[in-house]
């Protein structure tokens, strides 16, 4: 296969950026859209420019590291499923494609496809977590939960914070990653304890980061490797509006 890429250089994040026409030649069907900028980079390095810089770790879909607008669309066209695994196969031989790197205030580029996710990190910091006194670890048993509960909090806790739910809303809203994170806390026992100051806190954090509202159109769950549903939101909206009417 031959495609035509548009891949987006900036220097740095105070550079201007541009997108830049490339050729990709040579390239297998059963290659990996990752694989398939490898050897993009590969030509690059050969003629001694600047390799395309882009994240990765895992490329299998677990991590959620890659995070590429491809044509559009935050992971590509294929649902529910991470960039690196997109396969080439999925375009046609002379296709035009487009990559970018994910579009947020909250997340500014650092060179090229890469963006500084940290806001996510700090999110999670500010209440995103259950504090337990060190020690051995308790029986799997020990405290029960109903099933119910449990299924839901894993769907939950599915959410890999790639951000791509934030480049695909308009308003650039970490709502869903957000309520994710809430939710599958606030299901289990173990997460009562903080359960109002969580939310509370973590929406403030969003705020700071400038991350914007939540629009209510379901392009985050469109795009989400791992399809959390936005029924999360609607969960963390009615634990925010508990914890503020009781002051927690």
């Amino acid at each position: 296969m031959r495609l035509n890429l548009k891949i987006w250089r900036q220097a740095g994040p105070t550079n201007p950026g541009k997108l830049v026409d490339y050729v990709a030649e040579h390239v297998s069907p059963d290659m990996s859209f990752l694989e398939m900028l490898d050897v993009v980079n590969e030509s690059l390095t050969k003629k001694g420019e600047d390799a395309i810089a882009f994240d990765s770790d895992c490329r299998e879909g677990i991590c959620g590291t890659c995070s590429l607008v491809v044509d559009g669309v935050p992971h590509g066209p294929d649902r529910g499923t991470t960039v690196c695994q997109l396969h080439m196969r999925r375009f046609r031989d002379g296709e035009t494609v487009t990559i970018e790197p994910w579009r947020a205030k909250a997340f500014p580029v650092v060179k090229d496809l890469i963006v500084d996710r940290s806001a996510f990190d700090r999110i999670i910091a500010a209440g995103g977590y259950v504090s337990v006194n060190c020690g051995g670890a308790p029986d799997g048993n020990a405290i029960p939960v109903p099933k119910v509960a449990a299924d839901a909090a894993m769907d939950s806790a599915a959410c890999i914070g790639c951000g791509a739910c934030v480049a695909a809303c308009k308003n650039a809203s970490a709502h869903l990653f957000m309520s994710a994170k809430v939710s599958h806390l606030a299901l289990l026992p173990q997460g009562q304890v903080e359960r109002r100051a969580r939310v509370l806190a973590m929406v403030a954090q969003a705020d700071s980061e400038g991350f914007g509202s939540c629009s209510n159109e379901g392009e985050c769950e469109a795009v989400c490797p791992k399809e959390i549903s936005i029924s999360n939101i609607a969960r963390m909206t009615r634990e925010f509006a508990k914890a503020a009417l009781t002051g927690a």
